[in-house]
C-alpha cells in the first residue's frame, strides 16, 4: 500500500492539462430539482452492473460493482449503524444516527421525499446520483450513441470531471457548507476531525473510468498538479465562506470547528506558538487557515504580488478574529471574493516543469523553516509535496526521504513541528543537490 492510500485510510476515508475548464460549479446534486432514481436504476448487467470491464464500450460498464465492492461511499450509510455512531447520536440527543438529517446529509444521498424515485433507497449511502446528479432526465437518454456528454450535462448530470465543480462537490461534505456542517458540537460528541485534499482523495478513489483518449476527447484532460491547485483554491474560498456563515455574533461560544483543532488539543507541555507567525497572540484561538497558508506558498511562485496581498489579508483576518466577530465575517467575505477573482488567472495557466519544481521548492522551504507550525497545515503540505513529486516523476527517487516526511504527519497525536521541519529540510537539500548537478 502506498503513502497516499495509507493517508486516506488514516484520516477515515486521473491524473490528467485540460482542454476546457469550468471555473464555476452548478447547483450541487442534492439541491432541489430532478428526481434521484436510485442506485438500482444503474445496477443491471446491461447497464453499469457488469462483473468486469466491457472492452467493447467507451465506459467500463462495471461501475456499480466497483462502487459496491471497493468504494467507501457505498459503506457510508452502514457507518451510521455502528456502535460509535450510536454513541454519538445518544450524546447529541438523537433517536438514531441513521434517521437523523444531520448524519444522512453526508452519509447518504439525502434528497427530499419528492425527489426520490421508485428504486431509491436511503440505505444505499452515497450512491451514483449523490455525485453525478439526479438521473430523472439523463437516465433514459445517456446510453444513446448520438447523445454527447454536453447533452447529459444539460439534462442534469453533474460535471464531476471538472476540477472546480468536483472540488465544490467533495468539500460540501468533507469540509461542509452552510446547510451541511460538522460543528464542534458534533465533533465533541465523537465525530472524527474532517480532513480533505482533492488530488489525494481523487487518486485513492477506486477508478470507475479509464483516462484514455476517448475520455479525454469527451471530457478533457487534467493534470494532477492542476487538480491539486484547484483543490487548494476552492478549499481556501469555502473555508472563508464558512467563517462568514458560521461565526456567531450573538453567542457566548464561538464555533470551534472553524478554528485550528490543535490550538487546544495538544499536551499542555507542547508549546507550539511562534513569534512572527500568522497566529493570533499566544494563548488565543487561531482560525483554521491551513489552505490559505498553502495558497500563499503557491502564489509566491505563480504571482508574487498576489502572494503579498494574500499575506496582508490573512494578517488582517487574524487580527480581527480576536477583536470583532462581525468585522471578521465581513473580512472573510472580501477575502473569498479576492481568491475567487484570482482563480481565473492562476488555474488557467499551463505550468511548465520548472514551475512545478519551483512550487515544490516553495513548499519544502516553507516546510523547513517553521512556516507551517500546526498539524493541519503540515499534512496539507506533505500531500502537496508528494503530488508534485509524483507529477514530476521523482517520487521514487526520493522515496526514503518522502517516507520520513510522511512519518511526521502519520499520527496527529504525535506530531512534532521540529521533526517535520527536519524531514522537510533533508528532502529539500536532496532535491536541490540533484537539480544543481
Amino acid at each position: 500500500m502506498n503513502r497516499l492510500s495509507c493517508y486516506v485510510l488514516m484520516v477515515a476515508v486521473t491524473c490528467a492539462s485540460f482542454n476546457v475548464m469550468s471555473l464555476d460549479a452548478p447547483s450541487l446534486p442534492h439541491a432541489p430539482g430532478l428526481k434521484h432514481m436510485g442506485v438500482a436504476s444503474c445496477a443491471s448487467s446491461v447497464c453499469h452492473g457488469k462483473n468486469s470491464v466491457d472492452l467493447t464500450k467507451n465506459v467500463h460498464m462495471n461501475e456499480y460493482r466497483t462502487w459496491l465492492k471497493q468504494d467507501y461511499h457505498a459503506r457510508s450509510y452502514k457507518t451510521l449503524l455502528t456502535r460509535q455512531s450510536k454513541d454519538i447520536a445518544t450524546k447529541l440527543g438523537l433517536a438514531n444516527a441513521h434517521t437523523a438529517d444531520i448524519c444522512l446529509d453526508c452519509h447518504a444521498d439525502n434528497v427530499s421525499e419528492s425527489q426520490r424515485g421508485f428504486k431509491f433507497q436511503i440505505s444505499d449511502g452515497v450512491g451514483c446520483e449523490a455525485c453525478h446528479g439526479g438521473g430523472e432526465q439523463y437516465l433514459k437518454s445517456h446510453t444513446q450513441t448520438d447523445v454527447t456528454h454536453a447533452d447529459n450535462l444539460a439534462r442534469g448530470m453533474y460535471p464531476t470531471e471538472q476540477p472546480v465543480p468536483r472540488a465544490t462537490l467533495c468539500l460540501s461534505c468533507h469540509l461542509g457548507t452552510n446547510d451541511k456542517f460538522a460543528s464542534h458540537h458534533l465533533m465533541g460528541a465523537g465525530h472524527p476531525r474532517l480532513s480533505f485534499e482533492l488530488e489525494t482523495f481523487t487518486v485513492n478513489q477506486p477508478a470507475h473510468y479509464s483516462n484514455d483518449q476517448d475520455y479525454e476527447h469527451r471530457k478533457g484532460q487534467i493534470t494532477s498538479t492542476q487538480m491539486w491547485l484547484t483543490g487548494i483554491f476552492v478549499t481556501a474560498s469555502e473555508t472563508l465562506n464558512l467563517i462568514d456563515r458560521k461565526l456567531e455574533t450573538n453567542s457566548p461560544m464561538p464555533e470551534f470547528a472553524l478554528y485550528e483543532c490543535h490550538s487546544c488539543h495538544h499536551s499542555m507541555n507542547a508549546l507550539g506558538w511562534k513569534v512572527g507567525s500568522y497566529q493570533t497572540p499566544a494563548g488565543s484561538l487561531r482560525l483554521n487557515d491551513s489552505s490559505v497558508l498553502l495558497l500563499e506558498s503557491i502564489l509566491s511562485v505563480l504571482d508574487k504580488d498576489k502572494s503579498a496581498q494574500l499575506k496582508r489579508q490573512l494578517v488582517r483576518l487574524h487580527q480581527l478574529s480576536g477583536q470583532d466577530i462581525s468585522k471578521t465575517r465581513q473580512e472573510a467575505v472580501k477575502f473569498k471574493a479576492l481568491i475567487t477573482q484570482w482563480r481565473q488567472s492562476i488555474l488557467t495557466q499551463q505550468l511548465s516543469t520548472p514551475q512545478k519544481y519551483q512550487l515544490l521548492n516553495a513548499l519544502l522551504v516553507n516546510g523547513s523553516n517553521h512556516r507551517f507550525s500546526d498539524f493541519t497545515s503540515a499534512e496539507l503540505v506533505f500531500l502537496g509535496i508528494e503530488t508534485l513529486m509524483i507529477d514530476l516523476k521523482i517520487s521514487q527517487r526520493y522515496g526514503v526521504l518522502l517516507d520520513a516526511l510522511f512519518k511526521t504527519v502519520e499520527n496527529e497525536n504525535r506530531y512534532q513541528l521540529s521533526a517535520f521541519d527536519v524531514a522537510a529540510k533533508k528532502l529539500r537539500r536532496a532535491v536541490n543537490q540533484r537539480s544543481s548537478n
